[in-house]
């Protein structure tokens, strides 16, 4: 059957069918673009009359360069008790920031002209830039140290401009620099410093011992040396000279900018590379409280700058330091190194001592003094070694012995009042362990008074769950060294402090658990600690057992004319930790220590009336005596920690000084250093603070 086909039927378009279509879509098109036209004239008024003023600050915004001036003054440091003890004072400087359109050829000949009017330290220039210097000076010299295939390489774009400026640079020889005098040299490094760092930054040339006429000089021909000027600049300024100065920190100079060392992580906070900025303990720790707040110019068209923000100085900060009792205790220390070396024997090792005073409810510290002695040209020198009291490790001794009491009531090893034989042990194959004298029965309150050695011992074995036989093997569980280590942790032995300093340090932690070693560590004869962690020690001691963190920061006030009166935080004391022991045992410990004071081994260090309670240490210790390396003569080191008043504690005293005397100095001919620097500097502190 054959499909029926479909039938299409089209409608037949006339010409004026045609023409009414297109009228129609014509008047359709025109519509829209009247529309559109229409938006964007109302657009058009929107941005140009109605938002002109918005858009033009924003385009001025975008266009405008903005340029921060040198660093402002830093914030001012005071001690506890407002005294001023580093400032800012005004040095007179010569800068220079670049012009536009200027050329190196220009700057050359200014930096001659400078050099010949100006005195110039040059010993900081490099051989790479005064070989530089030279590449500029004689450009067509210079070319031909370029190969013909070296400059095939560079058509080619192989290589790049500025890899044939420094083979220009390395190919200067010494003979091409032979004809260079001192003039042409301090022309290389002014025009270096003229060029170093940001292109529109201001350049330090010179800011030490600018002398009135060479200052007087650049003032009155600033027209001819575009872009030289002269300004008063800052410097830091410190009051009581050298006391304390290590921990107050040093600042970059205007002319070295950010130390390379912590380039990348200022860089990475917002600093410029000419920014000077705190490198070394006080002024690093709290940079970002001293530092300034910049001037901020614009750049107009004509190259002027417009100043759009004043700079401001830094925060002010207050130490918790007394700088007298500061300057006191360094000046004690120092008459002593020098007494103790000049005038007793057996004392060729010892070359050091530590202090600090603290605050025990605080943390606050309120000295901290670290000297050194050496010969120099055959005279005796004294060198600051503050730094020493956070990264010095030294050997305890006895202490240490609060804290291993502590282990001994917590763990149930040692029972309040529990008397023993103060007899020497003796582990097969080993020495003797004794005491210092031999002291009979004690209890564990006398056992604290008079130092006893074996007491410890017996109170280690049983945390090592030993049984102790005369001349015999004696097994200890080696977790008894953690457990030592977790309750002298809890004072601060073995662990940071959290000090406000940067580069605090550990001590040493042996690693050997022989059962002799559990024994010496018991009396402070193992594990090194540094002077801070002493410090923190006796002040939870002193407090039943807050471990505050031990702080030089007081408070901190913004810049104002009048001093300080606009306070902007107060350090709050902070503890780190609570020792985990009951009171009873706190009291007990205590007890002890002032009776160390009372009849035992600490009895005439401090008077008395003061109501002292504390504890000595003296211990075995080991020097490198021909800097090889290798610990190779015994010594005796010796160390007391101290508070008072024992009934309601203030204060407190860590005085350590190692290598007192040789090892095989007996007790009558060891140095007493340790107990005169006590007395002194114990007496000092409570005229004082009466």
């Amino acid at each position: 059957m054959k499909k029926k086909k479909k039938t299409h039927y089209y409608k037949k378009y006339t010409a004026n069918d045609i023409t009414t279509v297109i009228n129609k879509r014509y008047k359709s098109l025109s519509f829209i673009i009247i529309v559109l036209f229409s938006i964007l004239t109302l657009s058009l008024f929107y941005v140009q009359i109605i938002k002109h003023g918005y858009y033009a600050v924003k385009l001025d915004e975008l266009s405008k360069v903005i340029v921060e001036g040198d660093s402002a003054p830093r914030g001012r440091i005071y001690d506890r008790n407002g005294k001023i003890i580093v400032d800012n004072k005004a040095v007179k400087t010569i800068y220079y920031k670049k012009e536009s359109g200027i050329t190196s050829k220009e700057e050359i000949i200014m930096a001659y002209k400078i050099a010949e009017n100006i005195d110039i330290d040059y010993s900081k220039l490099s051989d790479y830039n005064l070989k530089k210097f030279w590449v500029i000076n004689n450009p067509l010299s210079a070319d031909k140290k370029i190969t013909d295939e070296e400059r095939k390489k560079l058509d080619e774009r192989k290589i790049t401009n500025s890899d044939i400026e420094e083979y220009k640079i390395d190919r200067v020889t010494e003979k091409d620099l032979a004809d260079y005098k001192d003039i042409d040299k301090e022309a290389a490094y002014i025009y270096y410093l003229m060029n170093n760092g940001y292109y529109y930054a201001e350049k330090t040339i010179k800011n030490k011992d600018v002398t009135d006429e060479e200052y007087a000089f650049i003032a009155a021909n600033e027209e001819e040396f575009k872009g030289f000027g002269t300004k008063l600049d800052w410097e830091r300024y410190y009051p009581y000279g050298d006391t304390f100065r290590t921990i107050l920190g040093n600042v970059s100079t205007s002319s070295s900018g950010l130390p390379l060392e912590l380039k990348d992580s200022y860089l990475a906070i917002g600093y410029s590379l000419s920014d000077r900025v705190g490198t070394s303990y006080l002024e690093y720790q709290y940079e970002s409280i001293l530092r300034g707040t910049k001037t901020k110019y614009t750049l107009d068209n004509d190259g002027n700058y417009v100043i759009l923000e004043e700079g401001q100085r830094g925060n002010d900060i207050v130490l918790s330091i007394d700088i007298e009792l500061q300057k006191e205790v360094e000046k004690i220390v120092e008459q002593e190194l020098l007494y103790t070396k000049q005038k007793e024997k057996y004392t060729q090792y010892f070359d050091r001592a530590f202090v600090v005073i603290s605050d025990p409810n605080t943390g606050e510290i309120l000295a901290m003094v670290g000297k050194q002695i050496g010969k120099e040209n055959g005279e005796y020198k004294i060198y600051d070694y503050s730094v020493g009291v956070i990264n010095a490790s030294i050997t305890p001794g006895s202490s240490v012995k609060a804290a291993s009491h502590m282990v001994g009531y917590t763990t149930g090893s040692l029972k309040i009042g529990e008397v023993r034989s103060d007899a020497c042990i003796k582990i097969a194959a080993t020495p003797l362990k004794c005491s210092l004298v031999r002291y009979g029965k004690l209890n564990d309150l006398n056992a604290l008074a008079y130092s006893s050695n074996t007491y410890q011992y017996q109170t280690a074995i049983k945390v090592g769950k030993g049984t102790y036989r005369y001349n015999k093997p004696l097994k200890l569980d080696p977790n008894a060294f953690n457990i030592y280590r977790n309750m002298f942790a809890q004072f601060g032995l073995g662990v940071k402090t959290g000090i406000d300093l940067p580069n605090e340090r550990l001590g040493y932690m042996g690693s050997g658990t022989a059962p002799g070693l559990l024994l010496d560590f018991s009396i402070g004869q193992y594990d090194n600690y540094t002077p801070i962690q002493m410090s923190q020690y006796i002040n939870t001691v002193a407090n039943n057992g807050s471990r505050m963190k031990p702080t030089l920061l007081k408070k901190v006030y913004a810049p104002t004319k009048d001093g300080l009166t606009d306070l902007i935080y107060t350090n709050t004391p902070i503890v780190l930790n609570k020792v985990n022991a009951e009171d009873k045992y706190f009291s007990r410990v205590k007890e002890g220590l002032r009776l160390v004071f009372t009849k035992g081994t600490g009895k005439g260090y401090i008077n008395s009336k003061n109501k002292p309670a504390g504890k000595t240490g003296t211990s075995q210790s080991f020097v490198d005596t021909n800097n090889d390396g290798k610990i190779d003569t015994e010594t005796l080191s010796t160390s007391l920690v101290a508070y008072a008043p024992y009934d309601n504690p203030k204060v407190t005293f860590t005085i350590i000084t190692p290598n007192v005397s040789k090892g095989s100095a007996t007790y009558n001919q060891m140095s007493k250093v340790n107990k005169r620097l006590t007395q002194k500097i114990s007496k000092k502190y409570f005229e004082i603070y009466k």
